[in-house]
């Protein structure tokens, strides 16, 4: 019989209304499962891990649970593992799981737009759905899921794409890798995946990464400011293929001559970054010292280099150890 263990965290899903209109994370794990109409012969075990909405859910709550899904693994008898999460950061949670996965058996996040005491959740639905895809052969060797709207998605590359849709998860490079349909799970695609990272040698101590957003009238003012404050790190949300200003470029240089690693992502939503310009534009920020950060966007692109940066102690190997995971 399969075994699936649910890790609850929170989210939307387990939220409910208290006074003055605002809705709170409360429900536990073993609420939201009690719920459930399950195929017959999975066999469900819950843990709490916290219980917290997704907008706080930080780099050290993320160890946390990675810890947690590393534990459920160690059990030969789990046959995958189910975390509730709320969807505003799933997709960072799941990209840094997958990141140190190094196990076949499938990890599926998933949640819900809607709150556990609206009349049209959709709460039991996505998390019943994942329940199935975790106890599925069919997931095996998929790595770490988002499951959602009756599609599973790849924690690469996936995003939050609508603030209220109940189908608010897309992926930009590739759709979807299947369905679940009642009991039954197909799997169209296949994901990229990567060489796992050591969870044992992450320490997110002192792992602070930042993101600055380069508009028309940017200045490196926000730069310096994170760099003073402890940055190691620091995203730039460019425009374009990965654009800024000849100022943000100069500082871009100080910075990286300092030891702190930048990264350049992009504020569109789909297309790699790529170096194309002068005068302020990609080709000076890479000669500035930037890494592109590929195809992943800026709260991808940040997990990866706090991932990395919590483990190497030397920029120079986190710059070469980022443009291998992020375009390898």
């Amino acid at each position: 019989m399969p075994l699936v263990t649910v890790l609850a965290t929170g989210g939307t899903i387990a939220s409910r209304s208290v006074d003055g209109g605002a809705s709170t994370a409360q429900d536990a794990g073993a609420a939201l499962v009690a719920r459930l109409d399950l195929p017959a012969g999975i066999e469900v075990r819950v843990e709490d891990v916290f219980t917290v909405s997704g907008f706080r859910m930080t780099l050290d709550r993320v160890h946390t649970l990675a810890r947690a899904v590393a534990a459920q693994l160690r059990d030969p008898d789990v046959t995958g593992v189910v975390v509730t999460h709320g969807t505003d950061t799933t997709e960072e949670t799941a990209f840094f799981l997958e990141l140190f996965h190094d196990d076949d058996r499938p990890v599926v996040l998933t949640g819900a737009q809607r709150a556990a005491d609206a009349p049209d959740t959709d709460g039991p639905r996505n998390l019943g759905d994942a329940v199935t895809a975790a106890a599925s052969p069919t997931a095996r060797g998929l790595g770490v899921l988002i499951g959602f709207g009756g599609q599973l998605f790849p924690a690469r590359h996936t995003r939050k794409a609508h603030t209220l849709a109940a189908d608010t998860f897309t992926n930009p490079h590739g759709g979807p890798l299947g369905w679940v349909h009642g009991a039954d799970v197909g799997v169209v695609a296949q994901p990229r995946r990567e060489p796992a990272l050591d969870l044992g040698a992450f320490d997110p101590a002192g792992v602070r990464v930042d993101v600055v957003v380069c508009h028309a009238d940017a200045d490196p003012t926000a730069l310096r400011a994170f760099a003073a404050a402890g940055a190691r790190g620091i995203v730039l949300e460019a425009t374009g293929a990965g654009n800024a200003n000849l100022d943000i470029c100069a500082v871009v240089r100080e910075l990286t001559d300092a030891g702190v690693v930048v990264v350049t992502s992009t504020r569109v939503a789909a297309g790699p970054v790529t170096p194309i310009y002068g005068l302020g534009g990609g080709v000076d920020l890479l000669a500035a010292g930037a890494v592109p950060s590929g195809l992943l966007r800026p709260s991808q692109a940040r997990i990866l280099l706090a991932a990395l940066l919590g483990i190497h102690r030397d920029a120079a190997a986190v710059r070469t150890a980022f443009r291998a995971a992020a375009t390898g």
